[in-house]
């Protein structure tokens, strides 16, 4: 395909994550989404409600058991806004996990997006994930919309919600849909036009349960007034306020990530969600130029295997894998892992280079991936997600590439705060275990620390949270039979050490020195009490912090 197609094809993506504090909706909110794109017939909603489906997006058993999500689902689909002429859009959703012991694999999925939506509970206001994963995109430069979700249930008023935003994170909402009715009483959106003015009012029509798009109704200002009297009145002083003092959207400042634009709605019962998607067609930047990593660029300074220092979506293929997954189906017993097409064209079948090995492999299957569902990619442009088939070689943040190299920043592991050790239950098992924990160590869905006091049968486990090690033995048991045990050990701190250290580190009491499988040398303390004993007895020793760049 030319430049010309290939930056065409590019322009017509938009990529984003969904992103929220633990039952804001974000489940509900991508199932709402890919309803009113028409890709399904009837949305499912948050699992335990009578007669409800769980979300397509969710297809861990953990995550239907709980109605929450425990891994980060890759969902595309086109859709053309109303009155759009051309080619629809292509949508590539990542919905990542919301709790707050899977931080690391939503910052996985923070690499692979141009934009994040930004869910917000309407009667919780922001919430200490949400601020988490907010500076995660303002340290990356991505541009956020902002959703106040659950607007059909009685919560805090709007003005409060915006001036909480301002003063908590100093983003500054530009609402482009602002509410008709208080929370719990959700009439309708006034449509905002760029200066702030009020341009229409959408009154939506409830369905059964909310299972399909809602009706909508359209009414100039004055049919609005006459409809909704008072109510109508107040969501219009509110919006010229705001107006007044500015809160008028810039795109510049959008892309900056200094202002947000803001929309209301109900995931729930599908009232704001097509504007959502407009939002995102029409306001969301298209892929990018992306950077290799400059400390594969310093190394290749002078030499003869040069590195290409940017790669623009028009250049040779080249794409950066953000998620491994196993077992996403039981009928397939295989591993995908996520790819994220940052340049040129991919075509299934093609013979590309793993920049981190040198080495070459064919891309022979090649998926897109809606939930469960799977179906065969041919070709794939900057911006989509493709999961690959069995690419062995494969890790988080990996770039694979053809024409001339280029290698994008590796991703860090973020600090481990919890540790347990993990043994199979039945020593007839102690193969299959094996196989399992080196699948979901490669996944980085723990990090598997190793020692010789400790030997294979009972490695480590660190984690983020306590709950990524019920992800792992629900994911040994369900996908290689094989029931495992955990104790916990005496460490609360980890540190990077050092082989000069270690044999030091080793003697103190309080502190064991393990070796992760990507060979870094790990020191596990007590507490943070001994790590600042050991500190000031030993200044020389080296003691670095597991921290995400």
């Amino acid at each position: 395909m030319s430049e010309t197609a290939t930056t065409t094809e590019a322009q017509r993506r938009r990529t984003f994550a969904v992103i929220a504090h633990p039952d804001a909706g974000k489940s509900t909110l991508t199932e709402a989404l890919a309803l009113h794109a028409h890709v399904i017939a009837e949305a499912g909603a948050v699992h335990g409600k009578a007669g409800r489906k769980a979300t397509v997006s969710d297809w861990m058993e953990m995550e239907k058991d709980r109605g929450i999500s425990v891994a980060s689902s890759a969902l595309q689909f086109e859709y053309a806004p109303e009155g759009h002429e051309g080619e629809p859009y292509m949508i590539n959703l990542v919905d990542t996990p919301g709790h707050a012991d899977f931080s690391e694999d939503t910052y996985r999925v923070l690499t692979a997006v141009d934009a994040a939506v930004m869910l917000i509970d309407g009667a919780k206001g922001l919430e200490p994930q949400t601020l988490k994963l907010f500076r995660v995109c303002k340290a990356r430069g991505l541009p956020i919309i902002t959703v106040v979700n659950k607007w059909d249930r009685p919560g805090r008023t709007p003005l409060e919600l915006v001036d909480e935003i301002v003063r908590e994170i100093g983003l500054q909402p530009t609402p482009l849909y602002w509410p008709v009715g208080e929370a719990g009483d959700f009439r309708g959106l006034a449509r905002l036009v760029d200066d702030g003015e009020v341009a229409e009012y959408i009154h939506f029509l409830r369905t059964a349960g909310g299972s399909t798009i809602a009706p909508e109704e359209h009414y100039d200002p004055d049919a609005a007034a006459d409809k909704e009297g008072d109510v109508w009145e107040t969501a219009v002083e509110e919006a010229e306020l705001l107006a007044a003092d500015g809160a008028v959207h810039d795109e510049d400042l959008f892309l900056e990530c200094t202002t947000s634009p803001l929309i209301f709605a109900s995931a729930m019962l599908n009232f704001g969600v097509h504007q959502i998607l407009d939002t995102l067609c029409a306001l969301a930047p298209s892929p990018g130029p992306r950077r290799s990593d400059p400390a594969v660029l310093e190394a290749a300074s002078g030499a003869s295997g040069a590195v290409d220092e940017v790669r623009e979506p028009a250049d040779d293929f080249s794409g950066v894998v953000f998620k491994v997954q196993a077992g996403m189906d039981r009928n397939h017993r295989d591993k995908l892992a996520f790819m994220r097409v940052v340049s040129g064209e991919f075509t299934r079948g093609m013979q590309v280079t793993h920049a981190q090995s040198g080495r070459s492999f064919s891309t022979k299957y090649a998926l897109t991936v809606f939930g469960r569902t799977r179906s065969t990619v041919e070709a794939a442009y900057p911006g989509d997600i493709v999961g690959l088939v069995n690419a062995g070689a494969l890790a988080p943040g990996d770039t694979i590439y053809s024409g001339r190299k280029v290698q994008f920043t590796p991703m860090p592991q973020f600090a481990p705060e919890h540790f347990r050790t993990l043994r199979a239950k039945s020593l007839g098992s102690y193969k299959q275990f094996r196989k399992a924990l080196d699948q979901l160590d490669s996944e980085g869905v723990v990090q598997v620390l190793r020692n010789d006091l400790r030997g294979d049968a009972a490695p480590v486990m660190a984690a983020v949270g306590p709950m990524q090690f019920e992800v792992m033995q629900a994911r040994m048991l369900n996908e290689y039979n094989v029931e495992t045990v955990t104790e916990n050990v005496p460490y609360q701190v980890a540190r990077r050490t050092d082989a000069a250290s270690a044999a030091e580190l080793g003697r103190q009491r309080g502190v064991e020195i393990f070796t992760r499988t990507d060979g870094e040398l790990i020191a596990l303390f007590g507490d943070k009490w001994k790590l600042a004993f050991v500190q000031k007895e030993h200044p020389e020793l080296t003691m670095e912090p597991l921290v995400a760049d």
